[in-house]
């Protein structure tokens, strides 16, 4: 057992079964053991790759995009420029790099990181300067807010349920024979039609994330791109780990591997449109992208001597890769000009 499979294995004897939230926030967050207070993991040298530490383009066209909305939205000064679980940082510098080359942006621009891990605060301030820490996103305070946020939602805590012929149960983390062992609780109400062995998650943290910062978008102006692997009322299991960029049983090790679940966006959706905000109909990645430039972009930046452009751009828009399992959504207030790649819901409800 690591560390905190025996303090974890230990809680369990004392109190019982805990749910598969809890078992994330603790092998994710824990001050001493916990995956994010311990290392990086973002890159080939650790657990997993994103989007940005791929190639710059991706940074670059997101920042445009937001820029854009700027523009579109009457220029406000000054914003804030926040990004919830900012990894090492790449992200926010090639976003704030591309901005640049707007008139009067840079030098309106807030930039603010909303990020739990002390270890990672070290690294992007390595990579930033002496940027703006915050623990929530209740923090921003109350100028217009343009966030970008990618793979951020994922690695917030779910709980599961199954249906069983009695209905509803969560499913608990507890231990048998000594190892932790997935289970089921108690029968409990939930507003879903499933039928026996269904499973259906719940991201509480996620939609109360969306909802706090769609009202923000709607009473002072601004926009937000979330990026992430998911889909539309989904069911099933997708809660996963992912060490040395393999796949393994989330309970195998606790706090050192990665550990997410696919991003339900419907409910994120909801949340943002009951805050008041526009929201937009989820976007594959690679047709985001693509709407944005990305094609143009590689080619020029191929023709310049950057020999990894082409096969970042596959990388990040092929179906087969990232290009249809990452969506993203938009969300901007009601009456503006939509954000650049994206269309209003309501037109595409059917479709989403």
């Amino acid at each position: 057992m690591t560390p905190l499979a025996q303090i974890i294995a230990a809680r369990i004897r004392a109190t019982g079964p805990i749910s598969i939230a809890d078992y994330m926030q603790i092998c994710l967050l824990d001050s001493r053991h916990g995956y994010y207070a311990t290392r990086d993991p973002f890159g080939a040298a650790g657990d997993f790759t994103t989007a940005p530490e791929i190639h710059q383009m991706f940074g670059e066209l997101c920042g445009l995009a937001l820029a854009q909305a700027w523009m579109d939205q009457g220029r406000p000064a000054p914003f804030t420029l926040a990004e919830p679980g900012p990894g090492r940082g790449t992200l926010m510098a090639d976003i704030l790099r591309a901005i640049r080359i707007v008139p009067g942006m840079e030098d309106a621009t807030d930039v603010a990181l909303i990020e739990a891990s002390a270890h990672l605060r070290q690294v992007q301030r390595k990579r930033l300067g002496a940027v703006r820490h915050l623990k929530t996103v209740d923090d921003v305070g109350y100028k217009p807010l343009f966030l970008i946020g990618n793979e951020f939602i994922d690695a917030l805590p779910i709980r599961q349920f199954q249906m069983t012929v009695e209905g509803w149960r969560e499913r608990m983390v507890g231990l048998t024979d000594g190892k932790l062992r997935i289970g089921l609780g108690e029968p409990v109400a939930l507003p879903r039609a499933g039928r026996p062995g269904d499973i259906v998650e719940d991201c509480p943290e996620g939609a109360a994330f969306v909802e706090a910062v769609a009202r923000r978008i709607a009473r002072y102006g601004g926009a937000a791109i979330l990026i992430d692997y998911g889909g539309w009322n989904g069911y099933g299991d997708t809660f996963q780990a992912l060490r040395h960029h393999t796949p393994e049983d989330p309970l195998a090790h606790p706090g050192e591997a990665d550990l997410t679940a696919h991003v339900d966006f419907a409910p994120l959706a909801a949340a943002a449109m009951r805050a008041g905000a526009q929201v937009s109909a989820p976007q594959r990645q690679g047709d985001w992208l693509r709407a944005l430039g990305a094609e143009a972009r590689a080619a020029k930046l191929t023709a310049a001597g950057d020999a990894a452009a082409a096969q970042a751009l596959h990388r990040l828009t092929d179906p087969a890769e990232m290009g249809h399992l990452f969506k993203a959504i938009a969300i901007w207030p009601k009456g503006a000009p939509a954000v650049p790649g994206f269309t209003a819901l309501e037109a595409h409800a059917d479709d989403a």
